[in-house]
């Protein structure tokens, strides 16, 4: 069941639809992308709405059939990442446009992306907030709803601080919510190893899992540098159960849905946002769904 802001965005598209316009959300990956057309089209497909995907990843015939269709008004909601800036990407009558993870955007994307339409509604959406969006809030040049509720039987997400005498611990944790029937995220600040810092890297780390702790496990390991397609066909893979833990660096911090993923382990906390503060070696991070 679709939850939080992925429904009120989808709320808003139907209404802007039902009102004659078209509509169009930006995210910043492509696996995020994807999620959100699956979404859209399950809720809004019943209502007699058209929706699109437009990312690198398609062929050119069928953008070019996609482009062709919503220069003509043949599609309600067009759902993409940057590909979405190009100037060959033109509406016929835009009403409505949402940008999702906003912080992920630079101020002349959304203004691009804005303009394709005359004066549309406007609607950002992050679970991140970046100073600036909290300076528009603060001079009242941006309306805020803030949504603080879990969604009905979510239970609270506990989080643990360890340090790195915890290793074997935190692997025995991972092992019996595996044998639960759950999965794992694992997430580290590099994708291979630098000698210059003593960090741990998604490559190095998926590498001993493989080998020496969770050999009897599936294990694969997803990171920026990786060819769309691959990245799509393994994040595919682990929502579909078929890995159990997944190593990964920050690429999956956008909003990937997988109800079934128990538990993160965040290798090198203090990397990452606003634990640079903070002197922990690992925070554990248990979902229970």
């Amino acid at each position: 069941m679709v939850h939080g802001k992925t429904i009120v965005s989808i709320i808003a598209a139907y209404k802007a639809v039902k009102s004659g316009y078209q509509m169009t959300i930006m995210a910043p990956t492509a696996i995020l992308a994807s999620q959100h057309m699956e979404e859209y089209s399950k809720i809004l497909t019943p209502f007699g709405i058209k929706c699109e995907l437009i990312i690198s990843g398609i062929s050119k015939k069928k953008k070019e059939d996609i482009l062709k269709k919503l220069a003509l008004g043949e599609i309600d909601i067009l759902i993409g990442t940057h590909a979405i800036l190009q100037e060959n990407v033109i509406f016929k009558k835009l009403g409505l446009v949402i940008t999702d993870e906003q912080h992920r955007f630079g101020v002349r994307q959304r203004k691009v992306i804005s303009g394709k339409g005359e004066n549309p509604d406007v609607l950002v959406m992050t679970a991140t907030p970046i100073p600036r969006t909290l300076a528009l809030i603060l001079y009242g040049d941006l309306d805020i709803s803030i949504i603080d509720e879990l969604p009905p039987n979510r239970k609270k997400i506990d989080t643990f601080a360890v340090t790195k005498s915890m290793e074997q611990r935190v692997n025995n944790f991972i092992k019996k919510q595996i044998e639960e029937g759950r999965q794992a995220y694992i997430v580290c600040p590099l994708v291979e190893e630098n000698e210059e810092l003593n960090l741990k890297s998604v490559i190095e780390l998926a590498n001993k899992y493989k080998q020496e702790i969770f050999p009897e496990y599936k294990v694969e390991y997803l990171h920026g540098k990786m060819r769309p397609k691959e990245k799509e066909t393994i994040m595919e893979e682990f929502k579909n159960g078929n890995i159990d833990i997944l190593i990964s660096t920050t690429v999956i911090e956008v909003g990937v849905n997988v109800p079934n993923a128990s538990i993160m382990v965040i290798e090198n906390a203090e990397r990452f946002g606003l634990a640079r503060t903070s002197p922990v070696t690992w925070t554990c991070r248990k979902r229970r769904v």
